[in-house]
C-alpha cells in the first residue's frame, strides 16, 4: 500500500489553471493503480470558494493553506509550505503541473527533499510500485522512459499532455496554519493580460515566424481568435521584436501541446520544433517547399500565408455561420 498522492494544485486570481486538473485527473488515475488517496494541495490568500473543487476530480482530502503571504507566487514561501507538508504526509508520488510555476517549484523541491524528479511527462504509468514517466529529451527528437526510484517521486507533467476526467472523491478539507518561513522575495508588482489565452494551455495555437515579414500579426491573430485559440511565435520574430518574449514557441520559449498548431512562415528550426512537435495535429504554410517543418506537419501548404490564411479564416467563418 503506497503512502499516497499528493497533487500540487496551482491558481491564479482564485481560478485554477487547467494544467491543475490534468495534474488532478492523472493523480487519481496514479492513486487508483497504486491503492491509495489521493491529495489535493491548495495554496494562496482569499482561496475559500474555490478549496473543494479538486473534489471534483477525485481528491479524498484536500489541504488548504490560506495565508496572505502565499497571495502570489513567491518561490521560496510556496517551497518552504509544499516541503513541511510533504514531511507531514510522508506520500509517495507528488505530481504538478511542468508550468512556469510548477518547473520552478518542482526543482526546488527535488533539491530540499532529495527526492527523484522527472520534468515535461507526457505519459507516467505504475510499474511494481514505482512510476515509469515517459519524458521528450533532445529537443524532442526522443521519448525517454524515465524510472523513478525514492521517495517521494516527482512528476511535473506538460500542459495539455493529459486528459482531464471528472471524478468524485471524499474532498475532506483541512485547513493547515503553516508558517512560510524566511523569504528573501519580495513581490513587487504583476501585468496580466485579461482575456487572452494561456499558450501552453490553448488548445489552438496559431504562430508565426519570419515569413511574417514584420510586426503587423493580424492575419493570424484573427485565425487565432476565430478558433478560440492563442498566438505563437518563432524565436527569430520575437528577436526582431515583432512579438513579446511570452510568445515564444521553441526550446528557448514555452513548449505547447495543442491539439492544433498552425506554424505559418516558420521554417522549423530543431529548436522550435522542439518547442511545439507533441501537438496533435500540425499544419504548415510557408513558401519554401524544402522547409524542415514539412516532414513534422500533418497537412501542409506551399504558398504565401498572406495569401492562404485569409482564405482559411474565411472557410471558417462560413462553417461556423
Amino acid at each position: 500500500m503506497s503512502n499516497g498522492v499528493i497533487a500540487i494544485t496551482e491558481q491564479s486570481e482564485g481560478i485554477f489553471r487547467k494544467v491543475t486538473y490534468e495534474a488532478l485527473s492523472e493523480g487519481n488515475r496514479l492513486a487508483e493503480s497504486l491503492g491509495c488517496n489521493l491529495t489535493a494541495v491548495v495554496l494562496g490568500s482569499g482561496i475559500e470558494n474555490i478549496s473543494d473543487e479538486p473534489g471534483k476530480y477525485g481528491a479524498d482530502k484536500i489541504i488548504v493553506v490560506d495565508n496572505q503571504a502565499l497571495s502570489e507566487y513567491m518561490t521560496d514561501a510556496y517551497t518552504n509550505v509544499v516541503a513541511d507538508i510533504v514531511n507531514k504526509e510522508n506520500p509517495s508520488v507528488l505530481i504538478m503541473g511542468a508550468s512556469s510555476q510548477g518547473k520552478d517549484m518542482s526543482a526546488r523541491l527535488s533539491a530540499r527533499l532529495n527526492a527523484p524528479l522527472a520534468m515535461d511527462c507526457v505519459e507516467i504509468r505504475v510499474e511494481n510500485g514505482n512510476i515509469i514517466a515517459t519524458r521528450p529529451m533532445y529537443g524532442g527528437k526522443i521519448l525517454a522512459d524515465v524510472a523513478l526510484y525514492g521517495k517521494p517521486q516527482i512528476v511535473a507533467i506538460r500542459p495539455n499532455a493529459m486528459g482531464i476526467a471528472e471524478s468524485s472523491g471524499a474532498g475532506v478539507i483541512e485547513k493547515l496554519d503553516i508558517d512560510v518561513g524566511k523569504t528573501d522575495l519580495m513581490f513587487v508588482e504583476k501585468k496580466l493580460d485579461i482575456g487572452k489565452v494561456e499558450l501552453t494551455e490553448a488548445d489552438v495555437v496559431v504562430s508565426g515566424g519570419r515569413g511574417m515579414g514584420g510586426p503587423d500579426f493580424s492575419v493570424i491573430e484573427e485565425l487565432a481568435e476565430l478558433l478560440g485559440g492563442a498566438v505563437g511565435a518563432s524565436r527569430s520574430a520575437v528577436d526582431e521584436g515583432w512579438r513579446p518574449p511570452s510568445d515564444q514557441v521553441g526550446q528557448t520559449g514555452k513548449v505547447v501541446s495543442p491539439n492544433l498548431y498552425v506554424a505559418c512562415g516558420i521554417s522549423g528550426a530543431i529548436q522550435h520544433l522542439a518547442g511545439m512537435s507533441s501537438s496533435k495535429v500540425i499544419v504548415a504554410i510557408n513558401k519554401d517547399d524544402e522547409a524542415p517543418i514539412f516532414p513534422k506537419a500533418d497537412f501542409g501548404i506551399v504558398g504565401d500565408l498572406f495569401e492562404y490564411v485569409p482564405l482559411i479564416t474565411e472557410e471558417i467563418k462560413k462553417l461556423k455561420s
